[in-house]
């Protein structure tokens, strides 16, 4: 009964990561990422100071050690940077996608337009067959 309290704090962790996932977007999460890391160094110079606090926290949320409570809350930031991560990089993709798009169209010509000539191709590097029929002459 007393992991009851743990197991609501990670809960509402895991669905705040997930929530954020979902909505936040923009300057606002940006926000919530810098106060998030600010929230973290100070629990890290907070344990520095006094070790025996993480003890008495999860003494009080019902789980037998610090450690133990240390790893649930890095389990939920990790899941946030995950998150986080997987947003940024579908963002990226989409932009990406958007860039080649206009890029296709614009070098399209018009109609009674004469497409300019291709840029000449790059010069190939020798293949092993080339090198072989070179150094049988």
């Amino acid at each position: 009964m007393r992991q009851l309290g743990i197991q609501l704090i990670l809960i509402v962790g895991v669905l705040a990561v997930a929530w954020r996932l979902l909505i936040s977007y923009g300057q606002k999460a940006i926000a919530l990422r810098r106060l998030g890391l600010l929230a973290l160094a100070a629990f890290a110079v907070w344990s520095i100071l006094d070790p025996q606090i993480w003890n008495e926290i999860a003494g009080f949320v019902g789980i037998g050690r610090g450690a133990d409570l240390i790893l649930y809350g890095l389990v939920v930031a990790f899941f946030g940077f995950v998150a986080t991560t997987f947003r940024r990089f579908r963002d990226l993709n989409n932009r990406y996608t958007r860039l080649a798009r206009r890029i296709a169209l614009d070098e399209v010509p018009r109609p009674g337009q004469v497409a300019p000539p291709l840029p000449p191709a790059p010069p190939t590097p020798p293949t092993t067959s080339t090198v072989k029929a070179a150094d049988a002459d």
